[in-house]
């Protein structure tokens, strides 16, 4: 999920990517190291109390300090849990933050449901006064349906100042991020928001019904890239292809058909139905019916019958074929 999100900061000119780690650290260090784009460097820095957001920041401050030496920029701060996050919106939320030469800006979005969700408080200019959390709303502030997305922009000579003025009088006894804007605004910088287009890009998931939600989301953003590029499905609400995966022009998938990992499939390749593949190189014009395997390579214009294992190590020679029910091993 978090690659996702470091996905969408990739944006030009990048001096630092801080990840900010607590519960379970190192497994989450090792996992996204393995699995991040080769293009950012990424430092790890670790929250080993949980104080709040405000405070996970101010832990990430003196290493983005470090990093741009004095340089006049921009923090852009993201939540780990936002997958459908588009590269795109935040293009456009730096764009606006440095036109208007804004302290602060802030992403957000207007639901029908604020639940949940801080609300977003404006002054009568437009600027955004303050952000109240949901526990600490008064009903009238409760009934606000433009909310906090977590998602925003700083000018980092600004953030240390004002992260030392931020307090733990709420509700939560934590450092709120969010009292930036009241910081900020106080003192008479511009604090503006830029609204979210489509609000399911907000969409944080906190637990597996929204992490359901968000998968399927995701799996029909990918499926129409690579439709749009010119492979075939008969049935993309039934088609699973993971990030990660490679599919050439004219390659027809199946309805079932499930590719994982770093599966990579040559042109003209046909997959499917129900067939399960994991970390398989398939050559051009293989066909690979109902067949489950993992860490295998099937050559070019080979025939994998349906009911077919391909055991890890497994390679299927160009032209090959492999009769149904058979179980196959290095």
């Amino acid at each position: 999920m978090v690659l996702y999100v470091l996905d969408a900061a990739a944006q030009e000119n990048v001096m630092a990517t801080v990840v900010v780690v607590g519960h379970g650290a190192t497994w989450v260090e090792k996992s996204v190291s393995e699995r991040a784009r080769e293009d950012v460097r990424i430092t790890f820095v670790e929250q080993h109390e949980q104080l709040g957001t405000g405070h996970a920041v101010s832990v990430a401050l003196p290493t983005l300090s470090e990093a741009m030496n004095g340089a006049d920029g921009d923090v852009l701060i993201l939540p780990g849990d936002t997958p459908l996050l588009r590269q795109s919106t935040i293009a456009r939320l730096l764009e606006q933050h440095r036109e208007k030469d804004a302290a602060i800006t802030v992403l957000t979005a207007v639901v029908d449901d604020p639940s949940g969700y801080g609300r977003i408080i404006h002054a009568k200019n437009g600027s955004i006064s303050r952000i109240v959390e949901e526990k600490d709303a008064t009903a009238e502030e409760r009934a606000v349906t433009e909310i906090n997305t977590s998602i925003m922009v700083v000018k980092e000579s600004l953030l240390g100042p004002a992260l030392r003025r931020v307090d733990r009088q709420n509700a939560q006894n934590e450092y709120y991020l969010t009292d930036l804007i009241s910081v900020l605004f106080e003192t008479g910088h511009v604090t503006q928001s830029y609204l979210l287009d489509d609000v399911t890009e907000a969409q944080g998931v906190n637990d597996r019904l929204q992490l359901a939600t968000a998968e399927i989301a995701m799996r029909a953003r990918i499926n129409e890239r690579w439709m749009k590029r010119g492979v075939t499905m008969w049935d993309p609400s039934q088609t699973y292809i993971d990030a990660d995966v490679e599919l050439a022009q004219e390659v027809s998938l199946l309805p079932g058909t499930v590719l994982k990992g770093k599966c990579v499939i040559a042109r003209g390749a046909q997959i499917g139905p129900h067939a399960n593949l994991n970390n398989v190189v398939v050559g051009e014009n293989a066909h690979v019916g109902t067949v489950d395997a993992q860490d295998a390579k099937i050559g070019s214009d080979a025939t994998v019958s349906s009911f077919v294992v391909l055991g890890s190590g497994t390679e299927i020679l160009s032209g090959e074929f492999v009769a149904p029910f058979e179980h196959r091993n290095r």
